[in-house]
């Protein structure tokens, strides 16, 4: 199993680096082809109220969104021009409350899309929705790469955050072929329950499948000692020296977790290193 069809979605010049940087590493690696697609986005969110609009602030808003792709998409350009990658750049033009349907139309076709970090100083509003619409719409793993991380092909020692959950376990699947090409994968286990039908053996089964695909398994079972779950999983990761974290995304609603907080959240606006998610 490989990664053949990568996609990044970029919509800001001041984040495009670092995930296009990743993207490019992983096609040369797994000899995939790379999408990359640059929107311009219109943040002002006309359509709510087009009969009151003024037809030449929409259109001024618009010419600046259009210039805003125009200028990402060349600087993506001059940075894949010199590569012997396979590799197309598309740009386009959306409002922020239909960005999901560009985004997901895109990721639905895609074996992994590699997005910037969401959450951050003088980060836009727009990075939230275009990861949760790949996530959810385009029903695609992500991988989350922040602004300082470095390319990653093939990391060394990789945490997996595990609760049984079909998200864990849709992320591990998704995350194969980083996983086989790691010299330790963690299997961290937070506080299992005791009464769970895997109280006795917790991670087994999970750590059993991946040795099957000769992936060298260690299952660290370890106590929340922090207020939330993905502080624990960070500073494990962080710990073990790890290069990637691999964890289900959003095991409660989105709403829940903009209103009271989550591990995936939590995560993304934390995260120092690249995380594979996947819903």
């Amino acid at each position: 199993m490989a990664y053949k069809s990568l996609l990044c979605v970029l919509t800001d010049s001041d984040f495009l680096e670092a995930p296009l940087a990743q993207g490019m590493a992983l096609a040369e690696s797994q000899d995939a082809h790379l999408d990359v697609l640059t929107l311009g986005v219109d943040r002002s969110q006309n359509g709510y109220f087009y009969a009151g609009a003024d037809a030449l602030m929409m259109q001024e808003m618009l010419a600046r969104a259009r210039s805003e792709s125009d200028d990402i998409e060349a600087k993506c350009r001059q940075l894949l021009q010199n590569s012997e990658l396979r590799w197309a750049c598309d740009s386009g033009v959306a409002q922020i409350a239909d960005l999901g349907r560009h985004v997901a139309m895109r990721a639905r076709f895609a074996d992994l899309v590699v997005l910037p970090k969401p959450y951050g100083p003088n980060h836009g509003t727009e990075l939230e929705p275009t990861i949760e619409a790949a996530l959810f719409e385009g029903q695609a793993p992500v991988l989350m790469v922040p602004e300082d991380a470095k390319p990653i092909t093939a990391p060394e020692t990789i945490c997996i955050g595990w609760n049984e959950s079909a998200e864990a376990l849709a992320s591990t699947r998704a995350a194969l072929p980083f996983l086989k090409a790691a010299k330790t994968v963690h299997v961290v286990v937070i506080d299992p329950p005791v009464h769970g039908p895997n109280r006795s053996d917790p991670g087994g089964l999970l750590s059993q499948f991946l040795s099957r695909h000769g992936v060298r398994v260690e299952v660290d079972v370890i106590s929340k000692t922090q207020p939330r779950v993905s502080d624990c999983l960070l500073r494990h990761a962080t710990d073990k020296s790890a290069d990637m974290i691999v964890m289900g995304a959003y095991g409660h609603s989105r709403f829940r977790e903009a209103i009271l907080g989550g591990a995936t959240r939590s995560m993304l606006e934390n995260a120092t290193m690249p995380v594979l998610m996947a819903h």
